[in-house]
């Protein structure tokens, strides 16, 4: 099936299209590539199935045809794959010696040399020898002569020409439809020193008139806009920690009140059950070390269970790769906390003919930074990344670049004796002024091996 990027068909009986396969066949991706041709009046149009510009509808969904059989009354169905069809116009890539060196013809149908309904083989000519041995005639083109074979030649075709080079054969030896459209590729190219003259001009312009350092400054604002869609809210103007992550904006009333029931549990925990709980592994190694620390006063002891339980909610929650259950995290978790995992930590995909959804890397950095958030309200605004990171797990640098986008100040400390590296951990806290947010500047190099 082929749909066309610049508009509709008004005599679609009257195209004629090849389909051209990879000819490595063995090559488990390779294999599956094909390229379609088809040609009009005014322009010639290619379609493929890979590259970058290929349509995403085909891996998404499956699509067939039917072909009805009039006489039988009956119906066969076949997979089929949808093509979108660009013009090519002359300036653009060299798709001929593409079809040439690397895919072999599937359905000869695109140039009707002389009525014949193959494609003529172009060979290269032989040394000394005359135009029309051998039943094919020659060309004398710009950069070597070209031997046509007859018109029931299929052998392979391996020679590489450019676009002025087609151009050529086409004004010598192609028909009067193949010339219309080589006319109207001439007419619809633009030159490539006129665009980028006008580019080169537009850039010096817009330099001029904002300034380099006016630009990197819009350039870097936009990144950190894009970072900021995964952290929880910021309130840089706050005169306190407290208020530069509200509370309220990782758990509103309403959930915070719904967590009363589920956290009891850790309220009233014992100093035998964290004992146990530990050795299970129930918790994470950040909540098992909280609970030995619970006040005794009963209205803070609540509070920081909440939140303790929440926060181990969402890493059992970041661990997760594709939600096919209605409560992911078990019937005792509150349905509004059920329904802001899914709303606000996964995102949707399309998957053997269902939506699902999946907790991808965003969506698990938008986790940590949450968690991070809720660490430091537990903490008293500083929290250990190196026991979150091994939590979540998570490398070193990935959490350090979620604390330095939360603009936290992160340095080394000794860690709990008895947990991992507990001589080198990071130190995350949150005060006042903040950092000057900074965009990522790009992965790291690798470091050489010596």
């Amino acid at each position: 099936a082929v749909r066309f990027a610049n508009g509709r068909l008004q005599r679609p009986e009257s195209l004629r299209f090849t389909v051209y396969r990879n000819r490595d066949t063995a090559h488990p991706r390779k294999r599956h590539r094909r390229i379609l041709v088809s040609q009009t009046e005014r322009l010639c149009y290619v379609g493929h199935n890979f590259g970058s510009q290929v349509m995403k509808c085909n891996s998404l969904c499956r699509y067939f045809v039917g072909v009805l059989d009039k006489n039988s009354g009956q119906m066969e169905v076949y997979n089929a794959e949808i093509f979108n069809m660009q013009p090519l116009l002359s300036g653009g890539r060299c798709w001929e010696s593409q079809l040439l060196g690397c895919f072999v013809l599937l359905i000869p149908a695109l140039f009707p040399w002389q009525g014949a309904r193959t494609i003529p083989s172009l060979v290269p000519a032989e040394r000394g020898a005359q135009p029309g041995q051998g039943g094919g005639s020659a060309a004398s083109v710009e950069g070597g002569t070209v031997g046509l074979c007859s018109p029931g030649c299929t052998g392979c075709v391996r020679v590489c020409f450019c676009p002025v080079q087609m151009d050529l054969c086409i004004e010598a030896f192609g028909t009067s439809k193949q010339k219309r459209a080589l006319s109207s590729r001439r007419m619809n190219a633009v030159g490539s020193d006129i665009v980028s003259t006008a580019v080169t001009k537009a850039a010096a312009n817009l330099i001029d008139a904002k300034g380099v350092t006016a630009l990197m400054q819009d350039v870097a604002q936009d990144d950190v806009q894009n970072i900021s869609a995964f952290l929880p809210p910021c309130h840089e103007d706050a005169d306190n920690p407290e208020h530069v992550y509200k509370f309220e904006d990782i758990l509103s009333p309403a959930e915070y009140e719904a967590l009363r029931v589920p956290a009891a549990a850790l309220a009233n925990v014992t100093t035998e059950e964290v004992a146990k709980r530990a050795e299970e592994r129930s918790h994470c190694s950040f909540v098992l070390e909280e609970l030995k620390l619970l006040p005794t006063d009963e209205k803070r002891r609540d509070h920081k269970a909440r939140c303790l339980w929440f926060l181990d909610t969402l890493i059992k929650f970041s661990h997760l790769k594709v939600i096919k259950k209605k409560h992911p995290m078990g019937p005792e978790c509150p349905q509004i906390i059920s329904r802001k995992l899914m709303k606000n930590f996964t995102s949707l995909t399309y998957n053997n003919g269902s939506i699902q959804n999946l907790v991808s890397a965003s969506m698990k950095a938008k986790i940590t930074a949450y968690v991070i958030a809720l660490a430091l309200h537990i903490n008293n605004f500083q929290t250990d990344l190196t026991v979150l990171q091994n939590d979540m797990k998570l490398t070193e640098s990935r959490i350090l670049d979620i604390a330095k986008a939360l603009r936290l100040r992160v340095s080394k400390a000794k860690g709990v004796p008895g947990l991992e590296n507990d001589q080198n951990h990071k130190l995350a806290t949150l005060s006042l002024p903040l950092p000057v947010q900074k965009a990522p500047e790009g992965q790291r190099k690798r470091k050489k091996m010596s």
